[in-house]
């Protein structure tokens, strides 16, 4: 059995200067969430191995993530931050080329006031010194940056890239176009993969259901293939979005629960596929004889 692999999460030790993003709305972010605090998450739900993933841009919050991975076996790999734009953006990813953590690098495009950037020349030309390194990059983006995404992908064909959150959907308003046919075409290019995560808080943060969600699960499931999807909780973001009925401290486990349900008419080799084989591959993790006994270490 292919081991449980949670594809994307986050760490942090807060500060409301480097964590500006986390506002008002998002309260319930506003403190450390650090591995201790993740490990009874993966017990409850099973979890083996993670990917941990950058949520502020500097290179000391790689420096982190990766100091956790090394302390952490469950942390399987890392997707930092560099300065793809920069003109010395190989030079200052060399540093960090030497540890076998590092497993890709994002950008977050979304926030970026250019609904454009994804195409200028300066980021592309970082993306394609990505080339050869073994590193994925992940897309962060919304609905809206779709038709970018595309021309952005064509141009890097021997890139891997990993969409991040499904590219975002408007679940909250239950809007399916134009997402669903840009999503079916970005699926036509065989090195892209897809994320099903970051869903709980595009649609009602207080009152989702798993039925909301599941008609976008049944469009990235056609449209990638089990072969082409992952699983990742965007904990501890999903916290902000409980969902009908639930708490905070439960969405954790509902999300795995949901996965489960979703994946259950899907064959073995395909369920191993969703729930953990797609990210060992896209990511190139390391299996680890540790996965059901992960929790060696401790958070300073």
């Amino acid at each position: 059995m292919t081991q449980k692999i949670d594809a994307h999460h986050h760490l942090w030790r807060y500060n409301p200067r480097e964590y500006g993003w986390i506002g008002e709305k998002l309260a319930v972010l506003r403190r450390d969430f650090l591995p201790s605090d993740m490990e009874p998450e993966l017990h409850a739900a099973g979890i083996d191995g993670t990917v941990a993933v950058q949520a502020r841009q500097n290179l000391q919050e790689t420096e982190a993530l990766l100091a956790y991975a090394r302390q952490f076996p469950w942390i399987r790999g890392v997707v930092g931050w560099a300065p793809l734009t920069a003109p010395d953006f190989a030079a200052s990813l060399e540093p960090f080329r030497a540890d076998p953590k590092l497993k890709g690098v994002r950008h977050v495009v979304h926030d970026e006031p250019d609904d454009n950037y994804i195409l200028r020349e300066d980021f592309n030309r970082g993306v394609a010194a990505l080339e050869g390194t073994g590193l994925a990059y992940d897309i962060l983006i919304f609905e809206k940056h779709l038709p970018q995404t595309l021309q952005f992908v064509d141009r890097h064909p021997r890139q891997v890239f990993i969409l991040d959150h499904i590219a975002k959907p408007r679940i909250a308003e239950r809007l399916m176009e134009p997402w669903r046919p840009l999503i079916g075409e970005l699926a036509c290019r065989a090195n892209v993969y897809c994320k099903v995560s970051g869903m709980v808080t595009e649609a009602p943060w207080a009152t989702w259901r798993e039925e909301d969600l599941r008609p976008y699960w049944e469009v990235v499931l056609e449209a990638f293939s089990p072969r082409r999807l992952m699983v990742g909780s965007d904990w501890p973001v999903c916290l902000a979005a409980p969902g009908a009925g639930g708490a905070a401290s439960s969405v954790y486990s509902r999300w795995f629960q949901t996965i489960e349900r979703w994946t259950a008419p899907l064959s073995a080799a395909e369920r191993e596929r969703v729930l953990g084989g797609t990210a060992i591959e896209a990511y190139a993790l390391e299996h680890s004889a540790a996965g059901a006994e992960p929790m060696a270490g401790s958070a300073n």
